[in-house]
């Protein structure tokens, strides 16, 4: 406390305080002092709050300190007990209420003095709902409201400039670099028109330049529109595209499908509907308006500074550890019946997330399935420009399919017996390592035996005659076999192409003709698709000069209408001044005294007078009080005086008594009550 007190007190003979206090002279003033002092600090930080606190009641006093205290967000310690007891503190001036409010107040002075501006115009004016019904009121709080953000935004901007490091210095020199940099053009400006003054015709000159000018800046303006309205065409024919390829896909579906697909599809797409409209989006739409209720919460109320985070971070700590504590109680009891629930209560928000999950996947395969659709009619557009061909679909795409299907088939057979002759490949490969390794071991030992019977490479030389005559045998069997087979190769192409030939001749005549109806089709389509474009740059032009024209016209009638309601409201309040002017010349030229007194002249010179006559008893008061001040004073000072002298005299009676003898005292007490008695 001490230290509190010391605190407050240096603070206060500080600037811009000056209160020149020490511990003592702070610690001994009383509660209207004490109340003082803090409505003191409560005027530096809001100039609202100057106020001499004698001459306002004590209620008002505490309602008007208690109102700021909540805005700056004070919170007094204890619970709703303490705020009673804090509340009587405030109004009586006790220390042990009043020292803590300063303490805090003076600790963040500044950061106070910032809330307590901004509170000026953040805090909103609840308006009833009933008053809302009306239309200029409603229309003025939406404007109040607007007011409102306007001023958010550019306070935020005025603390960004204010922390951005721009100086004044730094604009004052670059707002001098500009006037003199003016003055310069100023001066080149009057020069330019001295030279052109004594060439001929200068005035015509003049205007060509002018007129070229505005016409470079309409030349801008029209290409910047025509940039617009290709861009337009371009989404325009885009769009188009999109149409037509859902148009065309939703044809082939209708043509594929069957009633009973159709069926199956409509109703697993109702029952998805229906769970996402009355289960999954009012849940999200609930946690998004109570997202947006916290929000609005939080933006409504002042500006935070770090001292109250750190209070809101221990109490959300300890509000965590509450919470621990009680899960950790509520687990040590253990009730079968709870466990037994807590179980279903577990499967039961499994499930609920399950689906939910379920939900979101196929929301998201919905929306991959249409980034692929349109993937898809892209590159069937590009593969038309491309190719010219036509991409598969329906039952040209199923048989396409089912081809494939029957050549994976083979081809997985095909693979398995590939797998099979590896598999033999490599057992055969084993065994001709095997068998090369015992060929090379016979052939060691029949050299070695060849050396010592004398007839070393006679194995050799009769392995390469039998492999030399095996070559020949096979290239002479190979070069008949080769002739035979080309031959018959020769004759069965001949044949073939004859065969297909014959085929393809009605084909190809099909083919010339749907040829030239393509060339027809595509040079008709081009016309239809020009005439299209120009129609729809026509209509979209008019479209838009239509709604320029609709938009000008309904900003006029607008302002008219505005106009219309201020000038109805002017002429009601000119008609009931001008009926109070009336009153009052009737009342006020009228012959009856009853009526005279009501006029409002009469009233004001009434109490005009009255005013001046108690002006004048007062300055006759004053008068009395001034002149009686002296003599008042002196006659004060005697009696004190005399009030010392009698305690003085009681003093030394008091003490001659405690030495005197006890007849003595009575005879001293009945002189000193005589004399008393005769000098009162």
């Amino acid at each position: 406390m001490s230290d509190q007190i010391k605190f407050i007190v240096d603070n206060l003979n500080k600037e811009p305080f000056r209160k020149n206090y020490n511990l003592i002279t702070f610690d001994s003033l009383e509660p209207m002092q004490l109340l003082q002092v803090l409505n003191d600090v409560l005027a530096e930080i809001d100039p609202k709050q100057v106020v001499d606190i004698r001459e306002e009641m004590p209620e008002q006093t505490a309602k008007r300190m208690l109102s700021l205290l909540g805005i700056l967000k004070y919170k007094p310690p204890g619970n709703a007990t303490d705020m009673s007891t804090f509340r009587q503190g405030l109004v009586i001036g006790s220390k042990p209420v009043i020292y803590p409010v300063l303490h805090w107040l003076l600790q963040r002075t500044n950061e106070l003095k910032k809330r307590a501006y901004l509170a000026r115009f953040l805090i909103k004016l609840e308006v009833p709902s009933e008053f809302l019904q009306d239309e200029t009121v409603a229309d003025t709080n939406k404007q109040y409201e607007e007011l409102m953000e306007a001023f958010k935004t550019l306070h935020k901007e005025c603390e960004q400039l204010k922390t951005s490091g721009f100086s004044t210095a730094e604009i004052r020199r670059d707002i001098s670099a500009m006037e003199e940099e003016k003055d310069q053009l100023i001066k080149r400006v009057e020069r330019l028109k001295k030279r052109v003054e004594t060439v001929q015709n200068h005035q015509r000159m003049l205007k060509i330049a002018r007129q070229l000018r505005v016409e470079k800046e309409r030349e801008e303006f029209l290409a910047q529109q025509k940039q617009e309205q290709k861009n337009q065409l371009f989404h325009a024919v885009q769009r188009l595209q999109r149409v037509q390829n859902q148009l065309k896909s939703m044809r082939h579906a209708a043509a594929d499908a069957k009633p009973e697909s159709l069926m199956k599809r409509l109703e697993e797409e109702i029952k998805f509907n229906s769970y996402m409209v009355t289960e999954k989006f009012p849940k999200e739409l609930e946690s998004k308006k109570k997202e947006l209720h916290f929000l609005q919460k939080v933006v409504s109320e002042p500006a935070m500074g770090q001292s109250d985070l750190l209070e809101l971070e221990s109490k959300i700590n300890e509000i965590n550890a509450q919470i621990n504590q009680l899960i950790e109680k509520k687990m040590m009891r253990n009730e079968p019946i709870e466990g037994k629930l807590s179980l279903y209560r577990q499967q039961a928000s499994i499930i609920s997330r399950k689906k939910e999950a379920k939900a979101e996947e196929l929301q998201e395969a919905k929306e991959k399935l249409a980034n692929l659709e349109r993937e898809v009619s892209v590159k069937t557009n590009q593969t038309r420009e491309f190719d010219g061909t036509e991409v598969l679909k329906g039952d040209e795409f199923k048989r396409y399919v089912s081809k494939l299907r029957s050549k994976s088939t083979v081809f997985k057979k095909k693979h398995q017996i590939i797998a099979e002759f590896k598999a033999e490949f490599g057992l055969l490969q084993r065994t001709e390592e095997l068998l090369k390794q015992r060929h090379e071991n016979i052939q060691h030992q029949l050299q070695t035996i060849e050396e010592k019977k004398g007839i070393s490479g006679y194995s050799y030389t009769q392995e390469e005659l039998e492999r030399v005559s095996a070559l020949k045998t096979e290239v002479d069997e190979m070069k008949g076999r080769t002739l035979d087979d080309m031959s018959e190769m020769v004759k069965k192409l001949n044949s073939l192409v004859s065969e297909k030939k014959s085929a393809l001749a009605p084909v190809i005549k099909e083919l010339r003709q749907l040829r030239q109806k393509c060339q027809e089709l595509t040079q008709e389509c081009d016309e239809k698709k020009s005439q299209y474009d120009s129609c729809a740059a026509g209509l979209e032009s008019n479209r838009s000069k239509l709604e320029q024209e609709v938009r000008g016209l309904r900003e006029e009638c607008l302002q008219e209408e505005s106009r219309y309601h201020y000038t109805n409201c002017m002429i009601k309040n000119l008609e009931v001044q001008l009926r109070r002017a009336t009153d009052e010349m009737k009342a006020y030229v009228s012959s009856d005294q009853q009526e005279k007194r009501k006029a409002i002249r009469e009233q004001y010179t009434k109490n005009i007078a009255e005013q001046e006559n108690l002006g004048k008893k007062l300055r006759e008061k004053q008068k009395a009080v001034r002149e009686s001040h002296g003599p008042n004073m002196k006659q004060a000072k005697m009696w004190r005086d005399f009030e010392q002298l009698m305690e003085c005299k009681k003093q030394c009676f008091l003490k001659q008594q405690s030495q005197t003898p006890m007849g003595q005292r009575n005879l001293l007490g009945t002189n000193i009550s005589c004399f008393e008695e005769t000098f009162i």
